[in-house]
């Protein structure tokens, strides 16, 4: 059965296009996935999220329970500091990709991709085995609203959240009267915040900031222009660039992989060597060069021979072209400013080879 945010109403009744994603019915659009796109560019939007998981992990070994599970040191944590993670298998193979947060000894809040929440949820069970530390999956109890673009941090301070969090952190606060968590993360590449409450205040934070957000172009953004802004951030969406076949390093996300971690963890041994000796697929962006848009499942090829396959694609609204990323083969003779082709219903297009991100990412604004 589908799935609905206790916020269904309000996206139907602004008269947003519906439809199921990741076993939830959630908004697409309200008006247009470019304006919204735009809207969010150049002012102020709101998504609803609530269809992520939130669980919960504490208990007196929730340190080192994560530190087997995660190649990030969550050592390195601190109180109400946050640090983007994968879940990893026995090979190295990405479960999900995480936001975890430590609110404070003992206690860590991770946030889950909605269409992973049970898996995520049976594989921490699984792996909790000898650690005194107990995993409460918290996802039907939350909703969570982000807060993106380059005045979402002015409208939040104005309208009463004084002190916003640093970068890629979180605080609990009061917001029009209302108990929450407010963090300093997004999915835009775009400043921002994400509102983390109770179910039963959502439609009344909801309506509030639509209200109050009006003079800061404040509109309502659905998950059409939330996948063309991330697009064009570079930031992976899992089920298209990240799955349970794909490790962190040929993701591209080896930055986010300490390399003196002690700590033995799932795949340690896959994603070392990986670090040591390379890989064989890797994470591209891509530009057409021709009129044509790549999209999720097309084929990539290169003098005749298909080396790889387009793993999320479209319009970028900010560029006005068409870009892409890809995983293709690890060939010497391919980097940055190489051209190579996409099948597009049985025709060959030229593509070339271009550094991620594909915009300037702002999301880490001070204000």
């Amino acid at each position: 059965m589908i799935k609905q945010t206790v916020l269904n109403k309000c996206h139907t009744d602004l008269g947003a296009k519906m439809t199921d994603f990741a076993g939830w019915n959630m908004p697409v659009q309200y008006i247009s996935i470019i304006e919204e796109h735009k809207t969010v560019r150049e002012a102020v939007g709101m998504f609803d999220v609530s269809h992520m998981g939130e669980v919960i992990v504490q208990g007196k070994d929730s340190l080192a329970f994560l530190n087997k599970i995660l190649p990030q040191n969550i050592s390195l944590l601190t109180d109400l500091k946050a640090v983007y993670c994968q879940l990893t298998n026995k090979n190295g193979g990405i479960i999900d990709d995480l936001i975890v947060y430590k609110l404070y000894d003992e206690k860590y809040l991770i946030i889950l991709n909605a269409s992973r929440i049970e898996n995520d949820y049976s594989w921490m069970l699984e792996n909790k085995l000898g650690y005194d530390v107990e995993i409460i999956n918290k996802s039907d109890e939350y909703s969570m609203l982000a807060i993106q673009g380059p005045l979402a941090c002015e409208m939040l301070k104005n309208l009463g959240i004084k002190d916003l969090p640093p970068f890629f952190s979180i605080k609990r606060d009061t917001f029009f009267g209302v108990d929450m968590w407010i963090s300093r993360t997004g999915y835009t590449g775009e400043d921002g915040v994400e509102l983390l409450m109770m179910n039963e205040f959502a439609v009344e934070i909801w309506n509030k900031l639509l209200n109050a957000g009006q003079k800061y172009g404040l509109k309502p953004i659905g998950l059409g222009a939330r996948d063309t802004l991330r697009l064009e951030a570079a930031m992976p969406l899992y089920g298209n660039d990240l799955d349970e076949n794909t490790t962190p390093v040929e993701a591209g996300l080896k930055w986010s992989i300490p390399t003196l971690k002690q700590e033995d963890y799932n795949g340690k041994a896959v994603i070392e060597k990986q670090i040591e000796e390379g890989v064989n697929k890797k994470l591209v962006g891509l530009k057409m060069l021709d009129r044509g848009i790549a999209r999720h499942g097309y084929d990539v090829y290169y003098n005749n021979e298909k080396i790889g396959t387009v793993t999320s694609g479209g319009i970028s609204p900010t560029r006005g072209d068409n870009i892409a990323m890809a995983y293709i083969k690890n060939l010497d003779n391919l980097s940055v400013g190489s051209t190579i082709q996409i099948l597009i219903r049985e025709k060959l297009y030229n593509a070339e080879i271009i550094k991620k991100p594909f915009i300037v990412k702002r999301n880490k604004t001070v204000v």
